[in-house]
Order: C-alpha cells, then structure tokens, then sequence
C-alpha cells in the first residue's frame, strides 16, 4: 500500500458526486474525519489520562520521598546538635556538682578543671564563677574578666530565673562567633553563685558541614530573628541574616515549600528545645527534581513518539478502510450506469432493429419499383436511348442500395449487442465503426487512415463489443483533434494475438490525469457533457475480450492507444474489470 493510498483518501480532491439515483451512499469526508476523530478519542483518551496520573503520581512520590528525607535529616541532626549542647550542659553541671563552691573559687582549682574540660571535649575556652549580686570574682581564660558585674545582663537574669542559660552565638571579646552556658547553683543560706563557659564552635560546626545534603542544599542555625548560628553555603559565614522568614514555632520537624525570587526551596526546620537554635535544612527544589525531570523528558519523548505511530497507524487504517467503502460505493455505482448504458444500447439496438426493418420495406419497394422503370424503359426503343433517364432510375437504384448498406449495419450492431462471440477480422470491424463517423471526418477534413499489415489473424471476440471499444476510442480522438487533424488505425499481428494502435494528433492528456483516465467518472470534458464512462466502459470491454490496453500521450502533440487482443478469447465473464 503506496504512502498516498494510506494517508490520502482516494476520495479527497472530488468536488462533488453524483446527484439522482447513483448518488453515493456516503459523505465520505465526513465518514473518514468521523472515523478518524472517534478512534482518535477513543485511543488518545485513556492515555493522556494515565499519563497525566502517572506524572502527577511520580511527582508526588518524588516531592514525598523528599519530604522524606528532609524531615529525616533534620530530625537526625536535631538530635545530634540537642545532644551536643546538653553534653556541654552536663559537663558544666558535673563540674559544679563535683566542686564546692569554695574550690571553684579557688583559681588554681577552676584552672585545672578548665584544662580537663579542654582535654575532654576541646571546645570549652574560659571558666568563671560569679555570685549573687552579679560580681565574676573568680575567671580563668584568655581575657581578664574578673571583677565583671552582670547584674544588668539580660542572660544573668533569664539563669537567676530558669537556673540554666545557653545564649545565642555572638563575637565577644575573642572577636570569634562562640555561645556561653550557664547554671546556676543555690546555696544553703538561700544565696546562689553561677558558674559560667564559652563554648567554641569548631565542633558543631563541623556537624552540620560533613552532613551531605541533596539538591546542593545547606545544613544551618538560626536564632528566632533569622541571623544565622553556624556558617551556611547559600547565605554567608555566621551571624549574617538569612532573607529568608523564620517559620512558626513547632514542637514537631516540619518541612515546607518557599518561594524566593525566582527559585523554590524546600525547608525542613525544628526548634532545639532549651535553646535559642532553629535548625533549617534549606534545598533547591529545582536540583531536587532533577532527576524527575529528566525522566519526565525521557517519557514525554516516549509518549510523542508513541502518538505519532498511533496517529498514522489511525490515519492509515481509516483511510484504507474508507476508500474501500468508498471504491465498493463507485463499483456500486459504477455498475448502475453500465446496467443504464447497457439498457440504453439494447433500447437503441431494438431501435435501430426497428428502424432498419421499417425502412428496409419501402426501400425494397422503392427499389422493386425502379427496377421495373428501368426495364420498361429498355423495352421502349424512345426511352432506352435517353441516357438522361435511365442515368436518373441507375441513381435511384444506387440511392436504394446506400441506404440497405445503412440499414444492414445498423441491424448487424443491434443484432451483435446480446454477447455473441464469433470469429472477426478487425480490419472489417474498424471499417464497420468508421461507417457510422465517416460524415463527421469528412465534415470536419479530418483525414483518417486505417492499415490492417497482411496475416492479421482474426480474434474471437463480440461484435457489437468489439465496435463498442473502437466508437468509444475514435469518438474520443474526435473530440480531441481540432479541424483538418490525423487520425491513424494500425493493426498489425503481435505475440499471441494482435495489436492495435489508435493514434491522434489532438490536445494531449497532462500527466497528472493520464494515471486516471480509465477511473469511472473522471473527466475532463464535464462542461461539455462529458461522463467520465467511455474509457472505463472501453478498459472493461478490453479486458472481458482477454486483453489489455495502454495509453501514451502529452499535450499538445496528441494521444496513443495500443490494444493487445488475444487470437483466442478467455471464457465468457459477465464481470467488467476496473482499472
């Protein structure tokens, strides 16, 4: 099946059909965008559905998976960051439940305890031990703090009020980001003193840096006011403000979605109990959907392609499926027209019979007649020698028999209409036709010649047929030949059989009809009557005859057909081959 049967209905480029009784039985164009719409719908559908649903879902699984995960991180880090702060807290609380007050007091002894803290844990940097009215009288460390009255510190009064304190991280003097811890310890006599640290950052720090977080994502602290704790990747070193909004507090890990300019970040964030910290895992959700969207790519590709090879196996189906309801429908009626043109030639050839029979008795008569005249006249010595008169009864007599020549043709084609097969020579059958056009051909100087090569064998063939094919085909030259043109019948004997060659010099056929001429109702005389029947009828009644027939042509300098007839014929059909 050529790319132009399957994607383009035969159908297409007619204009109209034809009206009355042998009108189609379909609308074809609309059939075909019927089929093609509804088979469209129906195969499209349920796969735009699933895969719609299926990228929804793998969206949705991918965005949880990464809820997932976030939440998973955060929560493991909260752990990990809460755990390092109340082990800072508990070695505080241990020195001090360890120690009298009068040995933290003790700067040798408060020295040494800073060194093993130091030894344990590395990021304690100073001690001190300040008392009720807010006087730090004993300090060990790098600065020389002793003597330092808290009293107005906000920090002295949150320890006095909930004994412990962790601050926020701030320079200080070290001019270092570090936090100070605090506890506070009460006294028998109902005072209380506050042993005080500052803690380095080194080690948290380095928690939230080795923790490996996707989509190019940072691991940070924040206080409540959104400055920033701990270094971060996106937003600078510590204590920058981060421009994003410090979300609600929740006792729970939370993530959500934030739009910031032009990007999405997904944000999974817990608040560090006791503590100042918010913990927020910042990611790129764009990096994060990477992979999501490479596979969509992958699968759109996949689903285009798919549609285009559902899209031409539905064009091409329905298109075969409708040019075979639509080559069924012009049989169909192409059928009806030969059974009309068969009934209109058995009208004429009834016709002709009857005209010929009517014609032929006065003629007999007419004929009888000056048969009798003239051997009245032969008998008379005074009439016998007018050669006047006897040159008028020989004209009558010769009138009479033109017109039985007529009428004997015109009984031999009504007679031969039935489909009798008998044995013709095809020079006396071609003669036979030009008979009935010579008055046309004289009329219009058209010179026709006719050469019938010696040894021509006679084919099997029916008359009436048989002058059918050669009245359509020099009917047609005709038609295409202007005023003094040349019409030349050659018959020659061929492989099997014979050839016969019908040649014009008229106005040619253009290439692009030349493939159609032999389709029922194509024309290209419709503004002058024509049907589009002769050359289809002409290609049936050569292949019923067990032949066959071509055509060469080009315009402007005329048309050829060659016949092929076999010596013998096939047997009797009553099935008109289509082209």
């Amino acid at each position: 099946m050529s790319l132009r049967f399957a994607f383009r209905p035969l159908f297409w480029s007619l204009e109209s059909e034809s009206a009355g009784p042998y009108r189609p039985l379909f609308q074809f164009r609309r059939l075909w965008k019927t089929a093609v719409l509804l088979t469209l719908a129906v195969v499209l559908s349920p796969l735009a559905f699933m895969a719609v649903v299926d990228q929804r879902l793998s969206r949705e699984v991918i965005e949880g998976d990464i809820r997932y995960q976030t939440t998973r991180l955060v929560a493991n880090t909260r752990k990990n960051i809460a755990f390092f702060l109340a082990e800072r807290k508990s070695a505080l609380v241990f020195v001090d439940r360890d120690n009298p007050y009068e040995e933290l007091s003790k700067p040798l002894r408060l020295t040494a305890l800073l060194d093993n803290l130091q030894k344990g844990f590395g990021d304690f940097y100073e001690l001190g031990v300040i008392n009720a009215e807010g006087l730090q009288h004993t300090y060990v460390g790098p600065f020389h703090l002793a003597g330092v009255n808290y009293r107005g510190e906000e920090w002295f009064q949150v320890v006095q009020e909930k004994g412990v304190y962790i601050s926020e991280v701030f320079l200080g003097f070290r001019r270092q980001p570090h936090l100070v811890v605090a506890v506070k310890h009460n006294l028998p006599e109902g005072s209380f003193y506050v042993l005080r640290t500052s803690i380095g950052l080194q080690t948290l720090n380095r928690i939230l840096m080795e923790l490996e977080v996707s989509g190019q994502g940072d691991l940070f602290l924040v206080n409540r006011e959104g400055v920033l704790q701990t270094p971060s990747r996106l937003f600078g070193p510590a204590l920058e403000r981060i421009p994003l909004a410090v979300p609600p507090y929740t006792e729970r890990t939370e993530v959500i979605e934030v739009a910031h300019g032009s990007e999405t970040f997904v944000i999974g964030y817990a608040f560090i109990p006791e503590t100042p910290f918010v913990l927020m895992a910042v990611k790129n959700k764009a990096n994060l959907m990477t992979a999501w969207k490479k596979s969509r790519r992958e699968w759109t590709l996949f689903l285009a392609g798919s549609l285009f090879i559902i899209v031409l196996v539905i064009l091409g189906v329905s298109t075969h499926l409708v040019n075979q309801i639509y080559l069924a429908d012009r049989e169909r009626t192409a059928m009806l027209h030969h059974m009309e043109y068969a009934n209109k030639m058995a009208s004429l050839g009834r016709l002709s019979a009857g005209i010929a029979h009517e014609i032929n008795n006065p003629l007999a008569i007419i004929n009888e007649k000056a048969g009798l005249i003239r051997d009245l006249f032969t008998l008379q010595r005074e009439y016998a020698e007018d050669p006047k008169l006897l040159g008028l009864v020989e004209a009558i007599l010769k009138s009479v028999e033109r017109c039985s020549r007529i009428t004997r043709r015109l009984l031999r084609f009504a007679r031969h209409s039935a489909g009798r097969r008998e044995e013709l020579q095809i020079g006396e059958v071609i003669e036979e036709v030009l008979g009935f056009l010579a008055k046309e051909a004289e009329h219009r100087s058209i010179r026709v010649s006719v050469a019938v090569a010696p040894q021509t064998p006679p084919i099997l063939a029916d008359r009436g047929r048989l002058q059918e094919i050669f009245l359509n085909l020099i009917n047609n030259a005709f038609a295409a030949m202007e005023d003094g043109g040349r019409l030349e019948i050659e018959a020659r004997p061929a492989e099997g059989g014979l050839q016969v060659r019908v040649a014009d010099d008229g106005c040619g056929i253009p290439a692009a009809d030349l493939q159609r001429i032999f389709e029922p109702f194509f024309t290209t005389k419709a503004e002058t009557g024509g049907t589009g029947l002769g050359l289809s009828i002409t290609y049936g009644l050569v292949k019923d005859a067990g032949g066959r027939i071509e055509v060469s042509s080009a315009p402007g300098k005329g048309t050829e057909f060659r016949l092929f007839f076999p010596q013998t014929a096939p047997p009797e059909t009553s099935r008109n081959a289509s082209p």
